[in-house]
């Protein structure tokens, strides 16, 4: 443990959530990606797939939400700073995830950089057969506050 930095390495959560129809026409409203992939059951039924599938964004906000769990769970507060993203890097969409599927966002800390004011961490989604769904790292910055 560092009490340097405001969240250790190996704080880890997760995030659960089953991922529905009104889900993901929402965020195809809300983004306005509308693609046949998430909303044409007709097309997809034709498709290697079968079924209508999720957004691959969606699970980066599913990851955003276990980053923001976390914070809450295991960062100790400082008044000096306000933790933002930085972003996700090696994002990867390893299987499909279809209406009605349960995720599960691991996410863990695995690298502080001090210096910088960063935190990493290996996020990985499954889904209830516990198949790997999707993989990313995550970068968390220590800002100063004015």
């Amino acid at each position: 443990m560092d009490r340097n930095f405001p969240i250790d390495i190996g704080a880890n959560t997760s995030f659960s959530k089953t991922v529905s129809e009104s889900d993901v026409y929402g965020f195809a409203g809300i983004t306005g990606d509308f693609a046949p992939n998430h909303v044409n059951e007709e097309y997809m039924r034709e498709s290697g797939y079968s079924a209508r599938i999720a957004h691959g964004a969606l699970m980066i906000g599913y990851m955003s939400a276990a980053s923001s769990a976390i914070l809450d769970q295991h960062a100790r507060p400082t008044p000096d700073e306000t933790p933002v993203s930085l972003g996700y890097d090696r994002v990867r969409f390893l299987n499909a995830v279809y209406f009605g599927d349960t995720i599960t966002v691991n996410y863990e800390v695995t690298e502080i950089d001090e210096e910088r004011r960063r935190s990493s961490a290996t996020i990985e989604v499954t889904n209830q057969k516990g198949d790997i769904v999707a993989i990313a790292t995550h970068v968390l910055k220590w800002v100063p506050n004015s």
